[in-house]
């Protein structure tokens, strides 16, 4: 039996959507979407709409696809695509997001972050929810596989007990946190985070109208339901680290490497290096896409399924509120208008 092929129609054809991979030419796993659906046996690019004719044809000539709209809705309506990856500018991913699941679109792949206020990201997870489709997002360290050999080496006790994570680099909130927090909350295997306590670099506490026009760097101590504290340092090259009573994991340098420390018995306060296994480099795109099809025909949750997604939007959202209460913040966050811009 041939394994059904997928259709897929992108919204949004610019540099996530089809061109990135043109900012890595020695990067060999794909990275676009449109990449990454060419090098899948289960998906197929049938259509792309977006407001800008020439990115349109450079698409067509690039992906080979003919079908090309401006209207996503009319793309939808016309194509019946199986998935829609929606992979346009920040401010939009909700509407787009919570449209494609009232049109019925099954499967759904939607940039990060997913919405730029909790009303916003409420809409998403009703739609979704209310018919039925299948959601991912695109914070993407959650589908690479030194990620998950991380935490792997987490839940087989290799750390002990996991006391604290933290997450290492200078970054914006909703283009960048929501990728720290997913990253740290994925290793923990997703537990409810209770409370947040954050600080933007913005002078003014108030956040006039209660809206941010621009995405701001931030900072951030918060507390998961099962007791892990984590927090974010302000430095470093995208390294994540959690933090046993009887060890620690570190992915450094932006995923390129693993380390696994194990304390020494009867050595206070020492710890020694472990080896660990080599993972080859995979498309995290190509995963997280796939994952919709295999959760699909498993009949299961996807790995960043939409309920996840909300729940830590609703964090990095409750970061900024708690910047402007100048307290802790605990979940779920009340202020569902504070609206963070991001591009």
């Amino acid at each position: 039996m041939t394994d059904k092929i997928y259709r897929v129609a992108i919204v949004g054809l610019g540099r996530m959507g089809s061109t990135i991979d043109d900012e890595f030419p020695d990067r060999s796993p794909p990275y676009s979407v449109a990449a990454s659906c060419k090098a899948s046996d289960r998906l197929q690019i049938v259509a792309g709409a977006d407001i800008d004719a020439a990115k349109r044809a450079a698409f067509s000539e690039r992906w080979g696809v003919d079908a090309l709209y401006e209207d996503y809705i009319e793309m939808i309506r016309q194509e019946d695509p199986d998935m829609v990856a929606v992979c346009t500018r920040g401010h939009l991913h909700a509407e787009m997001a919570t449209r494609a699941a009232e049109e019925g679109v099954r499967l759904i792949f939607c940039e990060k972050a997913i919405a730029c206020s909790m009303e916003e990201a409420d809409g998403i997870l009703k739609a979704v929810q209310e018919n039925g489709s299948l959601f991912n997002s695109g914070v993407l360290r959650r589908f690479n596989l030194r990620y998950h050999q991380a935490r792997d080496l987490i839940r087989n006790g290799e750390i002990g007990e996991p006391k604290a994570a933290i997450h290492y680099a200078s970054t914006n909130l909703l283009h960048g946190h929501i990728h720290s927090i997913d990253t740290l909350s994925f290793l923990l295997d997703d537990p409810a985070v209770e409370s947040i306590w954050g600080e933007l670099n913005t002078i003014d506490h108030r956040i006039p109208d209660n809206r941010l026009d621009e995405d701001p760097y931030g900072i951030f101590q918060l507390t998961f339901a099962n007791g892990v504290a984590a927090t974010s340092v302000p430095a470093g090259n995208w390294e994540f680290e959690v933090m046993g009573d009887a060890g620690s994991v570190r992915v450094f340098d932006n995923g390129m490497g693993l380390q696994l420390r194990k304390n020494l018995a009867g050595k206070a306060r020492i710890a020694a290096d472990v080896p660990v296994e080599q993972v080859a480099e995979n498309s995290a795109t190509q995963y997280c896409l796939e994952d919709l099809v295999l959760a699909h025909e498993e009949g299961r949750q996807t790995l960043g399924h939409v309920e996840v997604a909300h729940h830590l939007t609703e964090v990095c959202l409750a970061l900024a509120e708690s910047h402007r209460q100048e307290r802790r913040i605990s979940l779920p966050l009340e202020n569902r208008s504070l609206y963070i811009f991001h591009r």
